[in-house]
């Protein structure tokens, strides 16, 4: 559509990392309807403040934010906004971010792409160097959770072209990774991981 602002690529399999000023958002995309994307959100001013899913769950009292709802820091500050969210909403605060060793659990006996290196990479891209890998807000990730506590791996609920929209409240940063994961269906039942896309938001006003 014309005068939008650009779309850039996540690629499948890998992670970015963009800076945004307080008033700015960022649109992530779900291309083709069923990536679930690992999203981090750390201060500009101090990284080790960033979005956690255990501290926003308690102020928000429920499993995963939804449209209006803050993303909360460990400082228990909103970082961001979750100003729109065309998808059915389903998304994970449960689950860690898939690292190397997750995949040996899982079978794979070499290396294989992960969330964890793509976060550290996507930031060393960019100039930051942290040193943990927050719990993620996995977007479109579909975790069911049973009457007695038991989980299990779901598809996800989005559709192609369903876009969350997260306005800053600080200078921050956001990470994203289009996860890898080829083995269980986060990814949908191909197990096929795919490329996602983002776009900048100016501030409104």
């Amino acid at each position: 559509m014309s005068g939008e602002p650009e779309l850039f690529t996540i690629p499948a399999r890998k992670g970015r990392a963009v800076r945004l000023g307080a008033g700015e958002a960022i649109q992530i995309v779900n291309t083709h309807g069923a990536q679930v994307v690992d999203t981090w959100a750390f201060s500009a001013e101090d990284p080790t403040e960033f979005l956690s899913n255990e501290h926003m769950r308690a102020t928000l009292g429920k499993m995963w934010p939804g449209q209006g709802d803050p993303l909360v820091t460990n400082r228990r500050r909103p970082i961001m906004i979750m100003e729109k969210d065309t998808s059915p909403g389903w998304h994970d605060t449960l689950i860690a971010a898939c690292d190397d060793y997750r995949y040996g659990l899982l079978g794979c006996e070499d290396y294989h792409d992960n969330c964890t290196d793509n976060l550290f990479a996507a930031m060393r891209r960019i100039g930051i160097e942290i040193f943990e890998c927050p719990s993620p807000l996995n977007l479109w990730m579909n975790i069911p959770v049973a009457e007695d506590g038991t989980t299990s791996w779901g598809e996800p609920l989005s559709r192609p072209g369903d876009y969350v929209t997260l306005r800053a409240r600080m200078d921050c940063v956001v990470a994203m990774s289009a996860c890898p994961q080829d083995i269980l269906p986060i990814n949908g039942a191909a197990c096929q991981p795919t490329e996602a896309h983002y776009r900048i938001l100016p501030r409104e006003g």
